[in-house]
């Protein structure tokens, strides 16, 4: 997920540097929405990690 985030920040950034504004802003949008899901999984697994709960028993 981290990896399509940072994708997408890239493509925002040359859209940007080129002077799609529109492309550049609907890509950096979805690059924020994924960096935020990423962070949610990670803090699930945290807490799931912390308290001793595995997904594989």
């Amino acid at each position: 997920m981290l990896r399509y985030a940072l994708v997408f920040a890239v493509i925002s950034l040359i859209a940007g540097f080129f002077g799609f504004s529109g492309l550049s802003a609907a890509t950096a949008g979805i690059a924020k929405i994924c960096f935020f899901i990423a962070i949610v999984i990670f803090l699930i697994f945290l807490v799931m990690a912390l308290l001793g709960i595995s997904l594989f028993t």
